[in-house]
Order: C-alpha cells, then structure tokens, then sequence
C-alpha cells in the first residue's frame, strides 16, 4: 500500500464489525441452545434426562431405542403422511390463489377492488383464538364436518390467504412493469397466458419464501388440527407427538426424539428451497 493512503473506516470500522460478529454470535448461540438440548437428550434414557438434562452424553453412551420406538409408537409413516398432505395441498391452493387475486387487486384500480383488498389485509389482525369456539361449532354440530382432512385444508387455505395476498400485492407493484404485459397483449396473449406464463414467473422469489414461511407454519401448526382432526389414523406428526405425554407422567426421551423427527423434513424443505429465495432476490434486485 503506498505511502500516505489509509484503509477507509480504519481500526474503529474493523472493531465495530468485530463487535457485531460477536454479538451475532453470541444471539446465534442463544438461540441454538433449546434445539441443541433437544437433539442431545432424544439419544439419552428418560432417568439421565431428569437427572442432568445439560448432559451432552448419557453415562451409558448413546442410544437410539428413543428412536426406533417413536417411529413406531408415533405410527411415524402414516403422521408423515397426513402432514404431507395437507401442508402441500394447502401450500399449492394459498400460492395459486393468492398470487391470482393479489394480481387482480394490483392492476383493477376501482373502489370495489380497493375495498375488498382492505377487508382482507384487515382481517390479518383478528386473531384466530378469537374465532377458534364460534368456527369449531360451525362446522362440527351444524355441518358435522370435523374429523376430515379436507375441513382442515379449507380452513388453512382461507387462514392463509390474507399474508400471502399482502405480499404478492406489493410485489406485483413494485417488481412487475406494467409495459411487459402491455407487450405480451399486443403480441396476443390471452389473460390467463399473460398470467401464468408471463407475471407468475416473475413472482419466482416471493412464491418462494411464502412456500418456506407456509411450510413452517403449517407443518407445525398444532392447535388447528387438534381442534378439527380428533381421529388417531388422521394425527398430524405435530399431533402423534402427544402421544409420549400421559396424565401423570411423559417419557422424555421419546418426546425428544419425536419432536426431532417432525421437524427434520422442514428442515430439510428449507434448506433446498433456501438457495432459491437468495438467487431469486438477488435476481430482482438486480432487474430493478
């Protein structure tokens, strides 16, 4: 470096960006550290756990009895199954309805419009606690519709539909020029063509992290399909769970490994999907 020039920002900028590495670090830590004891206690026996839960490795050594026995007492294929299910049929609906109507409310400028796309961002704030009772006596003693996949499908998808058409709407404004479609019109296109093979592949980025964020909150949702779906061959993994934890006493060991199983496939559903997000916002910063 020659003679008479400095670094820009100097000893304090490398100091202050340690610090945030640190502090980051150490949130990171924090944050870890109920994830990190449940991996560890799920290969531990029920009495080390009580015992020592902070334990890294049980006087016996590791063990995956806890394992095998969740996977069989959980009934782990068939739970899989039903989560499966319903979190993609779900997840397929809210992202092809939502980017449909959010695309309708971005481009119709009338009062009608306006209005209803209010009512649904208004409807975000309600919390569903609130209409928990009065929709679980709706549909179970008039429509006699609880104990059904679909019912609980149905309810996801309206549940669902408020965020997502919220962030497709401000993406549409902002990401998608209105002269591309202006073009693909003049060039022919019907408006269901100028949607799907011209807008919706636009929404690549958005569609997916609303896929990561459903997924997430679909996968482990517990207390809707606990409400609607009362039949053990129906249980979600989140609701096969329960299962370890009787009146007066939980085997622990099994609870660990169980809660381990249900959220590995989300996991392993974000990290593919991951990658995507980033290079789809990348992409669009870059365009705009």
């Amino acid at each position: 470096m020659a003679k008479g020039k400095t670094v820009v920002g100097g000893r304090k900028a490398v100091f202050m960006n340690l610090m945030k590495l640190v502090l980051l670090t150490a949130v990171l830590v924090l944050y870890m550290i109920p994830f990190f004891l449940i991996l560890v206690n799920s290969f531990k026996r029920k009495i080390t756990i009580i015992k020592n839960p902070l334990m890294l490795v049980d006087p016996k050594g590791f063990s995956f009895d806890n394992y095998s026995s969740a996977f069989r007492e959980m009934n782990y294929l068939r739970a899989f199954g039903n989560s499966l299910l319903i979190t993609f049929v779900s997840v397929a609906f809210i992202v092809l309805f939502a980017s449909m109507a959010a695309y309708f409310f971005a481009r119709t400028r009338n009062f009608a419009a306006k209005f209803s796309f209010s009512l649904i961002v208004a409807a975000m704030v309600i919390p569903f606690q609130t209409i928990m009772i009065p929709l679980i006596s709706i549909y179970g003693n008039m429509f006699g519709m609880l104990n059904m996949r679909s019912t609980l499908i149905f309810m996801n998808i309206g549940f669902g539909m408020g965020l997502a058409i919220f962030i497709y709407y401000g993406f549409i404004r902002s990401g998608v020029p209105i002269s591309l479609e202006e073009a693909a019109i003049i060039d022919g296109c019907t408006p269901y063509q100028l949607f799907f093979k011209i807008v919706f592949p636009l929404l690549k980025p958005t569609t997916a992290t609303l896929i990561v964020l459903d997924v997430l909150w679909l996968w482990n949702d517990y207390l809707l399909p606990s409400l609607i779906l009362g039949k053990k061959k129906l249980y979600t993994l989140p609701l096969s769970t329960y299962t370890f934890y009787g009146t007066y006493s939980s085997d622990l060991g099994k609870i660990m490994a169980g809660l381990v199983l249900t959220i590995l496939p989300v996991i392993v559903i974000y990290l593919i999907l991951q990658k995507q997000i980033i290079s789809g916002v990348v992409a669009g910063a870059v365009k705009a």
